[in-house]
């Protein structure tokens, strides 16, 4: 849905009808009308930019993605290979939902994609297919990865799926090559070798300035054993000298080389990229790193075609691949002509600067027009096609907006009323080449020229940076800025420069690609343009109201229709590129009946009618050229008389609508002490003093209404002087109010000195409507009052002028009405419009049933605490009724038996508030006011000073899945003996990674006043029916649950539970002891669990207390830990537990050492970031002497944070340098844990026989 219709659903949807008006005072002509919103289907994807190459778009996250495809999309021999797998091996889409069907999908997806990116004519691909033929969820596809670990994923994944076609070695065929690790004896020469596969070279960047120096590190330089580093030799039998070398034995059709860019540093405990200067070369010689052989040295010559970018640091950022075209596919336009031969090094430096000079650019491109004349739109997309580069990206800064700059050389650039086309003035294409200097005006015959084809065989592979959907041209001398800094080269792709493309494949996106997906591609096309040239028509039709002369009359300053609107007006449908001739011919046709000339004016639907404004001329303009507005009203006429009467046109006599307010006249011509309202209209352009003559006032006042700066409304008299005034230039506008003061008037009613005398700044009206079920002509009225108009006297005046019976004079009542539509507490008849706090303009409904009295409350009520509109009751009580009594009437009217419920009251944000508990108080007493809602909830209160309060035993060992059985607490009572289990938390006893089982027992009734001793004792009596046996209160550690978590802990027994400040909806656990405890105030409870040597795994949990007497800091608890354990101090290492991430936090006095070195003494407290310690956290505890590698995850870890196996020895060095598996963090920068990447394929192993050999 586009943006600007959402804004517009969302204004309705908040302001609802807040600006609505009622003009029914005016005429039966409705005024204004009701805008259509054109609402538009899913737009089609916008078709190719200038290099005629296609993005893909990002899913929220698959920008990695999005790289490696584009890199193997331009990888033409894998695309090829691939496409060359036909549908009698990879099976169709048509089967794939087939049971016993063998659909490779993934391979099917990647050539659609491919095709897509070939052939298919818009900006920017999709990959939601490919993704869910991944297997990948909307939470995949909002997750950034690392590329380099997509590479080797989807590399496996394609193998996995053409096992058993002829394509089952496609991936070992162009990326698989070999290494061979030798060790050579010093003194019997034996080698000893042992060969590796590789997909991608994997090559340090840390200490290392460039991709030659790695690769001579690994592969050149020899790692000698001598001294106490021998080795032993299997020849010899003994301990030798030898040394150690590395080769490259096979190397791939296309080598990839992966960048360690990350890296772990173990002194500040924290990730970090390493953006230092790293060089590789666009050709580069693999000779000296091979085994030594007689293969021609061309052999080993690769030439970089793609460079995958990383910016950002190593918690995020984003991917994009700078690829070279190797096919000529794209279209390469920056800044191109500086190849020419011919130019010499003067040119070169000219044009340099003339692409400097936006003026010199926009006068070659628009003198390249016929007409000279073009779009300003166009003339952008032209700019950006000549230099490469948009104006806003490089001239914005410097020169402002285009439009702008253009308006700034009006003296070459001659923009149209509208800003919408631009054309160079006659003299400006004369002096364009004149005005360049002579060594210029080369280069400026070369821009106006027509640009060579792009694609000729003379002309090398040119370089794109593919950002997603972005595609853009760049020079190879770009590829130097991505050496280092944040944003810096990741993944570098070769391929041997003896490759070569056959002449048939340049610039020919179908080569290759088989039928079945070309015939696919072009049916797509067709079916985009359709939909684009639906779209276009759409975006350029619009509506237009054509109201026709001869069914309109002139009357009271304006124009009205003589019959209805419907008949007086035609909606047409018309192209707004389309001219005001071809307009006036499609009128022609429509209205066969009109003879003689046809004027077309623009018209407006003012509050007093239809106002023709300025007519429409020249024939030859389009639409847009004319400023015509979608919904535009157009009076179509003869442009001299409306029904014989010439009629006034032009904004200068536009008619205004104004409310006049006067004295009313007795039948008898007397003036009456009333005032009456009645609209006049008069013309923009009149003088001020029509008004006195329009009521016949010989001799009078005239006072407008004024707001002062306080918002307070008074009426100022207009002096006689300003009576000449135009009412444009008094200020009036529509809906303006004028007070007429006859000489002759009653002053008590009216001004002195401009200030109101008498309230009239009082009167207004209110608007009445009938909500009575009762047959009416009339539905709403309005009824002119005061503030101290008695609301009665409003009621009747409604009934009388709604027609409607005399007996609901007796039972009837007004209720206001909220802006959504709600109706609210009646009013009582004996206030004053000022005592019941309405407002002037308010809406009203005339309601049936009687008012409460003034010692009565309206109430609404409703079941539960879930208010739906619509759901409310309504109830009338003595305000002097009690809490029980009112509960049973509201019990009554709903149809509830029983007597286990309760009132809340709701709160100002729409929320059960708290319990009305003393249930003999009045209303009144508890400040229950008329309008108030309230709410029945289920469930019996406690006493005045008890609280009731759901206890639950920690059971250990419970069996997964009973939880279930527990009703919600909010819901209702559970059941004795029901069982639920939470997630385990700080504070949960039991397995580390399991569940906290718990049992429910039962509610207890017991006094705020009682301790946490007496709680004990109260629930040992509900122990015996649970088959419980506890020999006293001191055996207990009683826990508040907390979102069905442990959370505080009560470890004062004498201490009282008001002290603690327990809620209503407080909940306890039990846990038992195996011992007596009896805690002191600062004594902290905590879990310790010590770490299995050579296993990922802990001993069961073990309590500690911890007193913090002497501070919450880690020395005095890593101290208490070692006197628990038994064990020095410096030989253990602690980490607390954060089971919601499954991560270790090691807890160390290192941060306290550091600012002793820089001699300041500063203690660190483990209650606030990043521990929070607390009651119940668990404490993991390493023994240094029998395991030291920082590591305190188990597997149970790894498998909630979803992160793959330990690392292998092969892989070390790489991960250790990506820090993948690493469990630290920054204390200070806690990061969330990262997500394993996977793609699921489908086996299809029992293939593998069919296998071509």
């Amino acid at each position: 849905m586009p943006y600007f219709f959402l804004r517009a659903l969302l204004s309705f949807t908040m302001f609802g009808d807040l600006f609505e008006e009622d003009y029914s005072t005016v005429s039966d002509y409705q005024y204004g009308r009701e805008k259509k919103l054109k609402t538009k289907g899913l737009e089609p994807p916008a078709p190719r930019e200038f290099t005629n190459l296609s993005g893909i778009r990002n899913q929220g996250g698959t920008c990695y993605l999005n790289s490696l495809l584009q890199t193997l999309h331009f990888t033409p021999e894998f695309r090829e290979a691939l496409f060359s797998l036909g549908p009698e091996e990879l099976g169709s889409f048509e089967d794939k939902d087939k049971p016993d069907a063998k659909v490779r999908i993934i391979p099917l997806q990647l050539q659609r994609l491919f095709a897509q990116l070939l052939l298919l004519d818009q900006d920017a691909a999709s990959t939601a297919d490919l993704t869910d033929s991944f297997g990948w969820t909307s939470n995949e596809e909002m997750r950034q990865h690392d590329v380099q670990e997509l590479n080797r994923i989807l590399f496996s994944a394609l193998e996995t799926s053409l096992v058993g076609t002829s394509g089952h070695d496609l991936i070992n065929r162009l990326y698989h090559g070999t290494v061979v690790n030798q060790v050579v004896c010093k003194e019997c020469k034996n080698v000893s070798e042992k060969q590796e596969d590789f997909l991608d070279l994997t090559v340090a960047v840390k200490n290392v300035s460039s991709l030659e120096d790695a690769l001579w590190n690994m592969y050149v330089e020899e790692e000698v054993f001598d001294c106490d580093n021998l080795y032993h030799c299997g020849t010899c039998d003994k301990l030798v000298k030898a040394a150690k070398s590395a080769k490259l034995r096979k190397l791939p059709p296309f080598l990839t080389v992966s960048l360690l860019r990350f890296n772990f540093d173990f002194v500040k405990r924290e990730r970090y990229k390493e953006t230092s200067c790293y060089t590789f070369p666009l050709r580069i010689n693999f000779k000296p790193f091979c085994e030594q052989s007689d293969t021609d040295d061309l052999e080993y010559v690769y030439e970089l075609f793609s460079v995958i970018i990383h910016k950002g640091g190593c918690y995020g950022g984003h991917y994009h691949v700078y690829i070279k075209d190797v096919d000529h596919l794209g279209n390469w336009q920056f800044q191109e002509e500086k190849s020419k031969p011919g130019m010499n090094l003067k040119d070169l430096q000219n044009e340099e600067e003339i692409d400097d000079d936006p003026l010199i650019i926009l006068k070659a491109i628009l003198l390249q027009e016929e007409s000279n004349l073009i779009p300003v739109d166009q003339l952008g997309q032209k700019l950006l096609k000549k230099i490469g580069m948009s104006w806003n990206k490089k001239y914005r800064k410097q020169y402002g907006p285009l439009r702008k700059f253009l308006q700034l050389h009006s003296q070459i650039f001659l923009l149209s009323p509208d800003e919408s086309t631009v054309s160079l003035l006659k003299n400006g294409s004369l002096q364009a080449e004149s005005h360049f200097p002579r060594s210029d005006q080369h280069i400026f015959k070369t821009l106006t020229s027509e640009s060579p084809g792009l694609n000729d065989g003379t002309s090398c592979p040119h370089w794109f940076d593919i950002n997603d959907s972005k595609v853009q041209p760049i020079k190879e001398k770009d590829i130097e800025r991505q050496f280092q800094g944040k944003e810096s080269a990741y993944m570098l792709f070769y391929r041997k420069s003896q490759l070569q493309r056959p002449p048939e494949a340049r610039a020919n996106p179908r080569y290759g690609v088989p039928c079945h997906l070309l015939n696919e591609m072009d049916a797509a096309n067709i079916e985009l343009q359709t939909k684009r040239a639906e779209c276009d028509s759409i975006d350029n039709n619009f509506d237009l109201h054509l109201h026709l002369g001869p069914h309109y009359h002139f009357l009271n300053g304006a124009l009205h229709p003589v019959v209805s609107q419907a008949e007086s007006t035609w909606d047409l449908t018309f192209d707004k590129r389309k001219t005001l001739g071809d307009l006036r011919q499609s009128i022609f046709q429509l209205l066969e009946f009109w003879e003689g000339d046809m004027v077309l004016s623009v018209a407006k639907l003012v509050p007093a009618g239809l106002h023709v404004y300025q007519m429409l001329d020249g024939d030859d303009l389009t639409l847009c050229e004319l400023e015509i507005a979608d919904g535009e009203d157009l009076f179509v006429w003869n442009g001299v008389e409306v029904g014989g009467i010439q009629i006034p046109t032009g904004s200068d006599c536009e008619p205004l609508l104004l409310n006049v307010l006067h004295l009313a006249t007795s039948s008898e011509g007397e003036k009456c002490q009333q005032l009456v309202e009645s609209p006049h209209v008069f013309p923009s352009n009149a003088e001020v003093g029509a008004v006195l003559t329009a009521l016949a006032v010989p001799v009078g006042v005239l006072f407008i209404n004024t707001t002062d700066p306080a918002g307070e409304e008074n009426w100022v008299a207009i002096p006689k002087e300003d009576l000449k005034k135009t009412f444009r230039q008094q200020g009036l506008r529509d809906r303006s109010s004028v007070l007429v003061q006859d000489s002759s008037d009653d002053n008590s009613l009216l001004l002195k000195q401009g200030k109101w005398f008498t309230g009239m700044n009082e009167v207004n009206w209110l608007q009445v409507q009938n909500l009575c079920e009762l047959g009416s002509e009339e539905k709403q009225v309005k009824i002119s009052a005061t503030v101290n108009t008695v609301v009665f006297d409003i009621r009747i005046k409604a009934i009388k002028e709604l027609k409607l019976m005399k007996e609901l004079a007796e039972n009837s009542c007004l209720r206001p009405i909220d802006r959504n539509g709600k109706l609210l507490c009646p009013v009582p008849d004996s206030y004053t419009l000022k005592e019941a706090e309405l407002k002037m303009g308010s809406s009203l409904g005339l309601c049936p049933g009687k008012a409460p009295t003034s010692s009565q409350l309206f109430l609404f009520f409703t079941v539960g605490s879930d208010v739906q509109p619509g759901t409310e009751m309504e109830i009338i009580v003595e305000e002097t009724m009690s809490v029980r009594d009112c509960l049973q009437l509201m019990l009554g009217k709903s149809g509830l038996p029983g007597d286990r419920w309760h009132l809340r009251k709701m709160d100002w944000c729409y929320e059960a508030g708290e319990p009305l508990c003393e249930e003999d108080a009045t209303l009144r007493e508890l400040m229950i006011c008329s309008g108030d809602t309230l709410l029945l909830i289920e469930g019996k209160l406690p006493p005045p000073g008890f609280l009731k309060v759901p206890l639950w035993w920690y059971q250990p060992g419970g069996s997964p899945g009973h939880w279930k059985n527990h009703q919600d607490q909010r819901n209702g009572a559970p059941s004795p003996g029901g069982v639920w289990r939470a997630a385990a938390t700080q504070g949960a006893p039991g397995d580390l990674h399991g569940e906290v089982s718990l049992r429910y027992l039962g509610d207890l009734e017991i006094s705020e006043e009682a301790t946490v001793a007496e709680l004990k004792s109260q629930a040992m009596t509900l122990f015996s029916s649970s088959g419980f046996v506890i020999p006293s209160p001191a055996f207990l550690r009683a826990w508040t649950v907390e979102r069905k978590r442990l959370g505080r802990l009560l470890r004062i027994n004498r201490q009282q539970l008001r002290d603690y400040k327990l809620g209503r909806k407080t909940e306890i656990c039990l846990e038992p002891l195996q011992e007596e405890e009896n805690l002191g105030p600062q004594d902290v409870v905590l879990r310790t669990r010590m770490r299995l040597p050579g296993e990922r795994a802990y001993a069961p949990c073990v309590d500690l207390v911890w007193d913090t007497a002497r501070g919450w800091t880690a020395g005095s608890l890593r101290q208490r830990v070692a006197h628990f354990c038994s064990l020095p101090m410096e030989k253990i290492e602690i980490a607390k537990y954060f089971p919601e991430k499954f991560e270790w936090l090691p807890i160390s006095s290192w941060n306290q050492q550091f600012t002793k070195r820089k001699k300041k003494k500063k203690q660190d407290n483990l209650q606030g970031a990043p521990y929070y310690l607390k009651d119940g956290d668990t404490i993991g505890i390493k023994n240094v002497l029998l395991e030291d590698d920082g590591d305190f995850s188990t597997d149970a870890d790894d498998l909630g944070r979803g992160t793959p196996r330990r690392p292998s020895s092969q892989d070390a060095l790489r991960e250790r340098s990506r820090d993948l598996g690493c469990g630290a963090t920054t204390p200070g920068r806690p990061r969330a844990p990262e997500a394993s990447l996977s793609i699921h394929v489908r086996s299809f192993r029992k293939h593998e026989a069919d296998a071509p050999a």
